[in-house]
């Protein structure tokens, strides 16, 4: 790579080092004036430019630079700042995103997981805030059903048979109800529901064991368990509270290089899902 083609900038003290490509995304922005030769503010010492602005905003820029993508830390809070920053320069796609500041903050997400037991069966049910969480939890969770001989939490179900995946129910968006363990069926069998939680692949019947497992998932999924109370004494209903703050969805920008526009960036608005 050619000396023309890297770009070593000192912003406030920051040392950056990039491509010129990277700096240009923009044609109209100062930063690919400067690339060019056309803004004078920016002087070139010992090979560098030197940028009189707040390097640690700066590197957030760079990285819109090189994604075309807003993405920031759960804790950030100067959106003002930043957005002062980018209007410093000329990178005005990024100020209008900045100043949607209500999409880029993280929110706060509320899961709630209901238990409980009833003779030789447990109930779940788990409301979350988030349906797209919701969703994903579905899709860890497996249902199995069949029939057995005997009854008991801890009754092995026999091998040779097989186990039948049933759906969840769904009440809506934003809840789940599915159950485990035994029903008498007729004669000595006995219909049994086991649940398989991924990515563990135990397919498990009774109910404190499923309850300690999808606890657990939830936790190392980031969730913080806030609250444990019982519900109704009569029902032995329990009911365990989690929350976590969820990355709000990035905001990204499409850039078309068209004959017509001669070069000038276009931006358009999109929404792109982070991960959690």
């Amino acid at each position: 790579m050619s000396s023309r083609e890297v770009i070593v900038l000192s912003v406030g003290g920051v040392r950056f080092v990039t491509r010129a490509s990277t700096l240009q995304q923009f044609p109209g922005s100062r930063l690919a004036r400067m690339v060019n030769g056309d803004d004078q503010e920016f002087k070139l010492v010992n090979g560098e430019f030197f940028v009189d602005r707040d390097g640690a905003l700066f590197s957030y820029i760079m990285d819109f630079l090189r994604t075309l993508q807003v993405s920031l830390p759960a804790d950030f809070s100067d959106y003002q700042r930043l957005q002062r920053e980018a209007e410093f320069f000329g990178l005005y796609p990024l100020a209008d995103l900045l100043s949607q500041e209500h999409l880029l903050k993280p929110k706060l997400e509320i899961l709630e997981v209901r238990f409980s037991l009833q003779e030789m069966q447990a109930f779940f049910r788990i409301f979350g805030s988030c349906s797209t969480t919701i969703e994903a939890l579905a899709e860890q969770i497996t249902v199995f059903t069949g029939q057995q001989s005997g009854q008991g939490w801890n009754s092995p179900f026999s091998s040779q048979k097989t186990l039948v995946p049933l759906p969840l129910e769904r009440p809506s968006h934003h809840d789940m109800v599915f159950l485990c363990g035994t029903e008498y069926s007729a004669g000595d069998q006995f219909v049994a529901r086991y649940v398989s939680i991924k990515p563990d692949n135990r397919k498990l019947i009774n109910g404190t064991n499923v309850l300690g497992l999808l606890l657990d998932t939830l936790l190392k999924d980031g969730f913080r368990l806030i609250s444990t109370r019982t519900v109704t004494s009569e029902e032995k209903v329990e009911c365990y509270t989690f929350e976590r703050m969820k990355r709000a969805a990035g905001l990204a920008i499409m850039v078309n290089q068209t004959p017509e526009s001669s070069g000038v960036a276009q931006a358009r608005r999109s929404q792109v899902q982070k991960g959690k």
